[in-house]
């Protein structure tokens, strides 16, 4: 699916100071020696720097993996973020995930989906889970993000900041 920055998030309820609470979890994905492939990790700084949802539990990881559905299957709210190549994608984009199990499960490349069916059947939770995908452009060994990703990262936290009115332990981060 490919949704314009504009409409990213108007099939999607996204307020970030749902996520302010102990029991969620805001999971970036990348690796910031990888040009744009850091995005996932840069939200998480994003939000470490404006101090928002500073009750919530931020990760970084450079993949995820088979055991982090033990992780969220303690959690009510989920958000993951990474980087995508997709060639459709325009900005950024917000869905909700819902379990799946695929073979993905069994490689270093595992889904999103995946983690969630897998916390469904081994751990008989599931929790809210949404995935945040930046669209980057080149993923060498170098560090720094590229400018085109830089802006599409620019944007998703200006939508954030600007379009979802977020308050965190009353004070109004507009």
């Amino acid at each position: 699916m490919n949704l314009s920055a504009d409409k990213a998030f108007s099939h999607i309820t996204a307020i970030l100071a749902d996520y302010n609470n102990a029991d969620s979890l805001i999971y970036g994905i990348g690796n910031i020696g990888r040009q744009d492939d850091g995005l996932g990790w840069a939200f998480i700084d994003w939000l470490e720097q404006e101090s928002i949802c500073p009750k919530a539990e931020l990760m970084r990881h450079y993949q995820l993996h088979l055991e982090d559905a033990d992780m969220i299957s303690y959690k009510k709210k989920v958000l993951f973020v990474d980087a995508s190549k997709v060639p459709t994608l325009d900005t950024f984009q917000l869905e909700n995930v819902k379990p799946k199990m695929d073979f993905s499960f069994t490689s270093h490349a595992i889904s999103v989906e995946a983690i969630l069916a897998t916390c469904q059947t081994c751990f008989d939770n599931t929790p809210d889970v949404q995935f945040l995908t930046i669209k980057g452009y080149e993923w060498e060994l170098q560090q720094g993000l590229t400018n085109k990703a830089k802006l599409n990262l620019n944007q998703a936290t200006a939508y954030f900041k600007t379009n979802i009115n977020y308050k965190l332990s009353g004070v109004n981060h507009e």
